[in-house]
């Protein structure tokens, strides 16, 4: 589309020509645009910028005269801003990262949780379970810094002091898990454990001293509920599985507020931060599983599960191992750029796909007041994470 260029600040038409036909000396025909950049007229400031060539052309001013005025196409703009317009890509850019950290996540903790109750129901040891999904891990991190797949982080003693009360609550909390997965259904472990958020505003508020909303101490009655309705309605309770959903959410609400305190001011990686985690914690965890098992028990186990099972057995050892390190490692790259409380809510809701999952794969018996005990406290953390935005 063809149009004449009409500035604010420069008017072009055909009669300023006459009148400066009757001042001006005979007009030379010749470019207009000097006769302009003379002009002392006000100049208003334009940020559109032309990206189409310009086309100029005549045009007859009376019979005998001719000017040369500029004629152009209309200019079209792509994808232009105005004055400051356009938003900042870098939040959105964030967003879509911690969203595709949540969904492996999510989707790394589905796989471990199966292959680890096939384990578990084969290889009724947790703690013998427990240490190699630790090892597992520092050994995969250990191979990756000496052939430099991934760069070793550089620490100090005053991290590792740091890390300690960490890697505690960690052992803890991923013992105690492995205890309750052991005992009861896969479902009814992830079930207790969905009253994370509740014990992560406890925990906050009377350890950190933060306070909440109204709104959001409302909201954790039904989580709360919603848990205890699936308790008393589950077909195989156990007291040893139950209390130890409970202290593994303790146990891990206490890892992540440490966790992003230790990470604060430090140059080590979510990643490697989780992997000198996993070093530290097998340290403390394998003097424990000596004394609670021990070896003896271990190899009487591992050949009834080999003679069960099959060859097959090694795999699925292998696959919970390995699985519980990716997954654990996905999450503390989403602690790096989350709250604590955001990681218990994203954990939370990750025990959605967990529950549906083990129902379906592991045909776990369930009444309608139990699912509604379930979706009672899932109800709970919605509300609970509209409250903290």
């Amino acid at each position: 589309m063809n149009s004449l260029i009409r500035q604010p600040s420069i008017g072009i038409t055909g009669s300023d020509f006459v009148l400066r036909q009757k001042h001006a000396a005979p007009f030379q025909p010749r470019s207009f645009l000097p006769s302009l950049s003379s002009e002392k007229k006000p100049r208003t400031c334009s940020l559109v910028s032309v990206q189409k060539s310009l086309h100029l052309a005549s045009l007859g001013v009376g019979n005998s005269r001719r000017v040369d005025l500029v004629k152009c196409e209309a200019y079209e703009a792509d994808k232009l801003e105005v004055e400051g317009g356009g938003g900042t890509p870098s939040e959105a850019a964030k967003k879509a990262k911690i969203g595709l950290y949540f969904a492996t996540w999510w989707a790394l903790n589905v796989v471990f949780n199966i292959y680890n109750k096939k384990v578990l129901n084969a290889y009724p040891y947790p703690w013998i379970t427990s240490t190699l999904s630790l090892a597992c891990g520092s050994l995969m991190m250990l191979i990756s810094w000496a052939t430099r797949i991934a760069e070793a982080p550089k620490t100090d003693l005053e991290f590792w002091k740091s890390l300690f009360p960490v890697a505690v609550a960690h052992t803890i909390g991923h013992v105690a898990a492995t205890v309750s997965m052991s005992k009861v259904a896969v479902s009814f472990t992830h079930i207790i454990k969905s009253s994370e958020p509740a014990f992560s505003v406890l925990v906050s508020r009377f350890l950190l001293g933060e306070t909440f909303p109204l709104s959001v101490y409302l909201s954790i009655i039904p989580i709360i509920g919603g848990c205890a309705l699936t308790a008393a309605t589950e077909l195989n309770f156990n007291m040893i599985g139950f209390m130890g959903a409970m202290i593994s959410n303790v146990a891990f609400v206490l890892r992540n507020i440490f966790s992003k305190r230790g990470m604060k001011g430090k140059s080590v990686s979510g990643m490697n931060y989780y992997a000198c985690l996993s070093i530290l914690s097998l340290a403390i965890l394998t003097p424990f599983a000596i004394a609670v098992e021990g070896p003896q028990l271990w190899a009487a186990g591992w050949q009834t599960a080999i003679s069960q099972v099959g060859p097959q057995f090694i795999w699925w050892v292998a696959a919970q191992s390995v699985f519980y390190h990716l997954y654990n490692q996905v999450s503390y790259m989403s602690l790096d750029e989350i709250s604590p409380l955001t990681f218990s809510i994203g954990n939370t809701m990750k025990r959605i796909s967990v529950i549906v999952s083990s129902i379906i794969i592991f045909h776990t018996p369930i009444q309608p007041i139990n699912a509604l005990g379930a979706a009672i406290a899932i109800l709970g953390t919605f509300l609970y994470s509209q409250a903290k935005q």
